[in-house]
């Protein structure tokens, strides 16, 4: 059979496309955070993981200039060789006190950070347990780990009482890492994690937390969740991006230093990607001062997200129930879904639409997400244009 043979035959998006309803890839030619412009009209941005609006800041975006200025456009090899700047050092240093830990290591994207840390420390008769709803980063590390002779065990999303039924099945003196998304970036449930710390402690296993959507949003002036519950000290590792709160493009892993030591010297990922560029470094480095500097950033960011929840909740659709940046609306199936997202953008509003497979049927979503600097008249107009598509599509 021709390895392309179901290249051919997927359809699937040219149909949409032929209904007019095909809601990715549309590129932003103008972003000024809450407002950009698509196709030549002005769209309220109602779907971006900009959380606290850096993205445009005159600061961050003066220090991306000037890196490029002082260490040009790219570093040209890995950490491990000539690819390390002192802009790396930096951050890192910078990241470590920030989040109370001893040591964290930069990765070129979050997205490759979990398959620098995961099939690194997972080995040979080695477990590491995965939550169902995880992010699909961690899954392909996951599937990594089980193609590297590590072994996977997953526990149905956010459900403690299944995590100890599958832990408790391990043996005993095996290495086992728990991976779980602290913020998961679908539905925007926060996970149960001192339960999950307690379940790690009683049967040995160590804890990894994908701190993605929980910078920025959750915990301590946006320290995440392990800060949110207190458990800063207890955790393992943490792991995150830049490309939300931070403003930038990279990844990075939070912990003690021996540890992160060892993925310096073990983690191809690491080894053999180029490292993030001056450009990136800067830009997140300038974000956090500014995190730090104004945490108020991260009040008004619940707050507007809060807002959007009760709102569109009081307006009769099925909002999934949270107090993270992540609001999303259940709309039920894929037709719907589409035609519910076509009539928000025709009327200036931008959401994510989820569909299945992604989601399980029924879960078909508008996945709406919200800045710090989105300001109130944005968030009634994206009210008002969303119940006019709820009455006309009988959504609500």
């Amino acid at each position: 059979m021709d390895l392309f043979k179901k290249c051919y035959e997927f359809t699937r998006a040219d149909e949409v496309k032929a209904a007019g309803v095909y809601p990715y890839f549309r590129p932003i030619e103008e972003n000024e955070g809450p407002v950009v412009q698509i196709e030549g009209k002005r769209i309220i941005m109602a779907g971006s993981n900009n959380y606290l609006g850096l993205t445009g800041h005159p600061k961050v975006k003066e220090a991306a200039i000037k890196a490029v200025e002082k260490y040009g456009t790219g570093c040209s090899g890995s950490r491990y060789l000539t690819g390390t700047l002192d802009l790396h050092i930096e951050l890192e240093s910078r990241l470590a006190k920030f989040f109370n830990t001893e040591s964290v290591l930069l990765f070129s994207t979050g997205y490759q950070s979990a398959q620098g840390i995961i099939p690194t420390l997972v080995q040979r008769n080695e477990y590491v347990i995965s939550d169902k709803d995880n992010h699909a980063c961690i899954v392909a590390a996951t599937m990594m780990t089980k193609g590297l002779m590590g072994e996977l065990v997953r526990y149905k999303h956010n459900d403690m009482n299944d995590l100890e039924r599958q832990i408790s099945k391990l043996p005993k003196d095996s290495g086992k890492l728990i991976a779980t998304d602290g913020v998961f970036s679908t539905g925007g449930e926060i996970v149960d994690l001192p339960k999950l710390y307690e379940i790690a402690q009683k049967y040995g296993a160590r804890v990894m937390v994908d701190d993605a959507h929980s910078v920025g949003v959750i915990g301590k002036g946006g320290r995440g969740t392990p800060s949110e519950f207190n458990l800063e000290e207890k955790i393992d590792l943490t792991m995150g991006t830049f490309s939300k709160t931070f403003a930038s493009l990279g990844g990075f892993v939070a912990g003690k230093e021996r540890v992160l030591n060892y993925l310096k010297h073990f983690s191809p990922a690491l080894i053999f990607s180029a490292s993030p560029t001056p450009a990136s470094v800067a830009s997140a480095l300038a974000a956090l001062d500014i995190l730090e500097a104004e945490p108020e950033r991260v009040t008004k960011l619940i707050e507007n997200a809060n807002y959007m929840r009760k709102s569109l909740t009081d307006k009769g659709f099925n909002v999934i129930s949270g107090r993270t940046a992540i609001v999303p609306v259940i709309i039920g199936d894929d037709e719907r879904s589409f035609m519910m997202w076509k009539y928000l953008y025709d009327n200036g509003v931008f959401v994510n639409v989820f569909i299945s497979p992604g989601v399980p049927q029924g879960r078909q979503m508008m996945r709406t997400s919200y800045m710090a600097t989105h300001q109130k008249e944005h968030l009634d107009e994206i009210i008002h244009v969303f119940e006019n598509a709820g009455k006309a599509l009988g959504i609500i």
